[in-house]
């Protein structure tokens, strides 16, 4: 087995295709078929199955892609941090929960790479997501976050996938409103005085625990409900109805807008401060790409996270 056959492989189940896969990877189909056969003679397993509209990966080979994509990734983080010039296409993946300091520290970074071939990737995508993206290496690190409530249940997940969390900053709780909302002058605002208005929830899936939510007091009981799958939906709809979600004071207006505001949550039923801990997930033992650890500096630059000296 060479680096080369699981490059193949990886490029294969990503496109979902021989023909698509020797494309993106300049040979002929019948040479990538042949390399891929000798793979699973050696291997002893059928890795994809063929059919008319494509390949799909067998049980065996959803099991075998994951070390594949374990093996390959840290052969080009090797690559990368000792070879400057190795003609090796740059690549960096990163899944995270609905932040927009995420997707700016992306875009921060993006601006600064001049290289003439890239291919980079953010998801904003639900919890459970984050972890499967990094633990199957689809991604190489992760963004999501701990409070005393879920931490317990996630912390288990991620030990399960053998992922290790750095935690990034640790938030108060603030309630997230358009500047049109009656409570929008107020100073501070509590659960009575947001009962009235529905509550905003990114959607994480049919049968998903209360331990995958993104809001802060998932465990609460709200009298009005609204989910949602992404940001720009949530952010009309806190225009339009009056909505509000739960969340941890950092807003980048530069993607967000500046059409809505932050509001402490002071509540004598709740202890909200400290209740969040934001920080960045990747998988056990695994040597981080430069690309990755310069993405890591720019989310903290934006958070205005000093470095220890």
């Amino acid at each position: 087995m060479t680096l080369n056959q699981l490059h193949y492989i990886i490029t294969i189940a990503e496109t979902g295709s021989i023909n698509k896969a020797a494309e993106k990877l300049y040979m002929t189909q019948p040479s990538l078929t042949g390399s891929l056969k000798e793979a699973e003679k050696e291997l002893g397993i059928e890795i994809f199955h063929r059919g008319g509209r494509g390949v799909t990966l067998t049980n065996d080979g959803t099991e075998f892609l994951q070390y594949a994509r374990e093996i390959y990734g840290q052969y080009e983080a090797v690559m990368d941090k000792y070879n400057e010039d190795n003609g090796m296409r740059k690549k960096f993946s990163v899944s995270a929960q609905h932040y927009s300091f995420v997707t700016e520290a992306f875009v921060r970074l993006v601006k600064q790479i001049d290289l003439s071939e890239f291919d980079f990737a953010i998801r904003e995508t639900k919890t459970r997501d984050v972890i499967s993206d990094v633990a199957t290496l689809k991604s190489e690190i992760g963004v999501l976050f701990l409070s005393d409530f879920n931490k317990r249940a996630i912390n288990k997940l991620l030990r399960q996938n053998e992922l290790t969390f750095t935690p990034l900053i640790t938030c108060d709780a603030f309630a997230y409103i358009s500047k049109s909302h009656p409570l929008a002058d107020r100073t501070s605002v509590s659960f009575a005085d947001l009962a009235p208005y529905p509550s905003m929830s990114f959607e994480q899936g049919d049968g998903q625990t209360l331990y995958y939510a993104e809001e802060l007091f998932a465990d609460r009981e709200y009298p009005h409900v609204i989910h949602v799958n992404d940001r720009a939906t949530m952010l009309n709809l806190m225009k339009g109805l009056h909505g509000y979600t739960l969340c941890s004071g950092i807003i980048c207006e530069e993607l967000n807008g500046d059409d809505c505001v932050m509001i402490p949550l002071v509540d004598d039923s709740v202890d909200p401060t400290g209740y969040m801990t934001i920080g960045y997930i990747k998988r056990n033992n695994t040597i981080l790409s430069k690309l990755a650890l310069r993405y890591i500096d720019e989310m903290k630059n934006y958070l205005g996270i000093e470095e220890e000296a």
